[in-house]
């Protein structure tokens, strides 16, 4: 790994490298299991879209706050570093990287769901309006 500046793409290759990332079904199965998703989409998306029931909503401007098990501002759902989060945004850009950085926080098992919720809801999984 070079010590010079890396484009997004890059940046994206390589933390993806560290994550299992997830299709629909399997997210929803893990979910089953009691993985915690995390829908980081923006308010209008969600109006727009519709939810993942049983999703945390989390902005992803407080994303590490609120996933961090030993911080002051920590969802109830932040039981501790085993816990297993799969992060969800709109496409599965952007919760790659959120993913990396709640492993950064010791979150070893977080992972994003590849495709996002567009993905989700075009495998007929359920949505909320």
């Amino acid at each position: 790994m070079s010590g010079g500046p890396v484009g997004i793409d890059e940046l994206l290759e390589r933390v993806r490298e560290g994550l299992d990332r997830l299709g629909p079904r399997e997210a929803y199965d893990a979910a089953s299991a009691g993985a915690l998703l995390v829908d980081i989409r923006y308010a209008a998306l969600r109006e727009r879209d519709g939810l993942i029931p049983g999703a945390l909503v989390v902005e992803r401007n407080e994303l590490e706050w609120r996933l961090d098990p030993q911080g002051s501002h920590r969802a109830p759902e932040a039981t501790g570093h085993d816990l297993r989060v799969v992060v969800i945004c709109n496409e599965g850009y952007a919760s790659s990287l959120a993913a990396a950085s709640l492993r950064q926080l010791g979150l070893h098992r977080a992972t994003d769901l590849d495709g996002g919720f567009q993905a989700w809801r075009a495998a007929g999984l359920p949505v909320t309006p």
